[in-house]
């Protein structure tokens, strides 16, 4: 009978002990813009200039069924603007079903070289067709052939089946012909309600100030959290 492996093992790493100490700039009200994209743009373009940051426009969507079950994935930013914040997937995708039957969503920015985060949270609707077709074009031939071949979030047997939906696709257009949009493919813009800009400093005393939109729709409080 083979051994158990403990946690316990002196070759385990115990998360326990790993820690890290944050030395920053103080965050205060003053500091920020009047609008909380104003102030994510301030931080997206900081962050988009940094070696350390691989991918600046990576997030976390969370999304929920309705009856609160949450999931959780990486997605990438494509767009943002003062209606809101964009990604584009396939519909048919978990986080498409869920946020068809629930529209609350989660974003979480997480930048941990710089100790900083972002959180949004709000309702994801539909964009327009013309703005998913219009973004699609812009998309590699690879990606574009690569959203017909995934029937995102479905069991599949093998790799070599997705290779081979792909093959197929790509023969049937191949480099410099016009792919079509898939049709259960598009984008989501989140409506932020709130909008959290995390600043991690020592000892564990981070700064956390949160824009929420007021009843009027078009006002925003500023509000810092305990951390």
């Amino acid at each position: 009978m083979e051994p158990v492996t403990d946690a316990r093992d002196a070759d385990a790493l115990d998360p326990a002990a790993m820690r890290e100490v944050y030395r920053t700039m103080e965050l205060t009200v003053a500091d920020l813009a009047p609008e909380p994209v104003e102030q994510f743009a301030r931080w997206f373009k900081e962050t988009a200039a940094s070696p350390a940051i691989h991918e600046p426009n990576a997030m976390v969507v969370s999304t929920a069924t309705p009856d609160g079950r949450p999931s959780s994935r990486t997605v990438l930013l494509k767009h943002y603007d003062e209606a809101g914040f964009v990604f584009f997937t396939n519909y048919g995708s978990r986080k498409g079903r869920e946020l068809a039957e629930n529209p609350y969503v989660s974003l979480l920015f997480p930048w941990h070289p710089l100790a900083r985060q972002v959180v949004v949270t709000g309702r994801a609707a539909r964009v327009g067709r013309d703005e998913t077709v219009a973004y699609f074009r812009t998309r590699p031939h690879g990606s574009q052939l690569g959203a017909w071949a995934s029937r995102q979030s479905t069991v599949i047997e093998s790799r070599a089946e997705l290779l081979a939906r792909y093959e197929e696709l790509h023969a049937r257009y191949p480099e410099g012909e016009q792919v079509p949009v898939p049709p259960e493919w598009g984008g989501f813009r989140v409506v932020p309600d709130a909008v959290e800009f995390w600043q991690g400093h020592e000892n564990r005393l981070h700064d956390r100030l949160r824009y929420v939109r007021q009843e009027d729709g078009e006002s925003w409080r500023v509000e810092r959290l305990s951390p």
